[in-house]
């Protein structure tokens, strides 16, 4: 487990100022979009800034509780402390009230959509995104108050964020606390809000986010993006951002996993006789070769010439569909030629064949080697 103070560089009896000026001046330094790379490391700074900038958090942690600044094995359940909690609410302190609550906290994760075209989803690439979001008020850094004025300590709970009641009962007096109703638990009043964020800390505003998407991502996939939701209240860390994919639709092509798949209308002359047909692809003018005697439903395999797959190497292919078009309004010359055409094929009086399921050619194997 890292050391929190040594990770801030602060030492174990630093104040809340002193803990909260370290943490501004880290995190200018290593927030990713300052040093790419560093996201780790600009988590482990904004975890120790989470502990130790509360009160109850730090508490714990400085009595060998966990790193997220939860209660260690001596403050299990059965202890006093939770009793306490359990009959009386609130968390109790060593002293035997609740510690108050910190006006600084991680700002909450953000989910928004990121529509990409298909090009950018097979190949990836970059992609803007506009969000509206918490951000850090900079009139007053944070704190909720209006610059150069003070916050002073809660005059009902005297700085405890609780407030004791009595109450008389059949087993006698019992002593509850209860969140002050002046400071809210914060044990500190903000008597002088700041005129921009109204004693948030924080502002709402948009912010359009450049984004580099990773080759083969698909619709549904998310991308996470550390540090770049909501400002915490008081100052706090910033929340993650999660950007959750939307694939448009493109005029072309459909994906299917890493490969590519069109339809092709081809003329019926095209069809009989053979034909190189340009098809533009995501890697330019590409040819489809269309052997004589093509049908409708025919598949054309362009290899290597799919999406990249998320993560792996190697790309999918195109396939493409043929479909026969047969010609419509003829003129009386066209009509001539066909009719010739159809004499020539014996065709003239023309006979067609159902489809049926038993004279494939696997139904003719069999036929054959049962006649033998």
């Amino acid at each position: 487990m890292s050391d929190h103070y040594e990770t801030l560089g602060v030492s174990k009896d630093a104040s809340d100022a002193d803990i909260k000026k370290a943490y501004r001046r880290l995190a200018r330094k290593l927030h990713p979009d300052v040093s790419p790379g560093s996201e780790d490391e600009f988590k482990r700074v904004s975890l120790a800034y989470d502990v130790l900038s509360d009160p109850e958090k730090r508490r714990n942690y400085d009595m060998g509780g966990g790193e997220n600044g939860q209660a260690g094995p001596g403050a299990g359940f059965g202890g006093f402390s939770d009793l306490f909690e359990t009959f009386f609410g609130g968390g109790a302190s060593a002293g035997g009230r609740p510690q108050p609550a910190s006006r600084t906290r991680r700002g909450k994760d953000a989910l928004v959509a990121l529509r990409i075209d298909l090009a950018t989803a097979a190949f990836g690439g970059t992609a803007d995104v506009d969000i509206v979001t918490a951000h850090t008020c900079e009139t007053c850094s944070g704190s909720g108050a209006r610059p150069g004025t003070e916050v002073p300590t809660c005059s009902m709970c005297h700085g405890a964020g609780s407030v004791q009641q009595m109450t008389r009962t059949l087993l006698g007096q019992m002593v509850t606390n209860q969140t002050c109703p002046q400071c809210r638990g914060y044990g500190t009043v903000i008597e002088h809000p700041c005129v921009t964020c109204h004693g948030d800390g924080r502002v709402r505003a948009d912010e359009t986010i450049t984004v580099k998407v990773p080759a083969g991502v698909r619709d549904g996939n998310r991308i996470q993006l550390s540090g770049r939701g909501e400002a915490g209240p008081g100052g706090g860390p910033r929340g993650d951002l999660f950007l959750e994919v939307i694939v448009e639709e493109h005029p072309v092509f459909t994906r299917d996993g890493a490969d590519l798949r069109c339809t092709l209308a081809i003329p019926m002359t095209a069809a009989a006789l053979g034909a190189e047909i340009p098809l533009e692809t995501f890697d330019g003018e590409q040819i489809v070769e269309v052997r004589p005697g093509a049908q409708t439903g025919d598949v054309v395999r362009l290899r290597g010439l799919g999406a990249e797959q998320l993560r792996r190497e190697g790309r999918g292919d195109i396939f493409v569909t043929l479909t026969v078009e047969t010609p419509g309004a003829l003129t009386e010359e066209q009509r001539e030629l066909l009719e010739q055409l159809a004499q020539l094929r014996g065709e003239s009086a023309p006979s067609g064949r159902a489809g049926d399921r038993h004279t494939g050619p696997f139904s003719r194997l069999r036929e054959k080697f049962a006649g033998r």
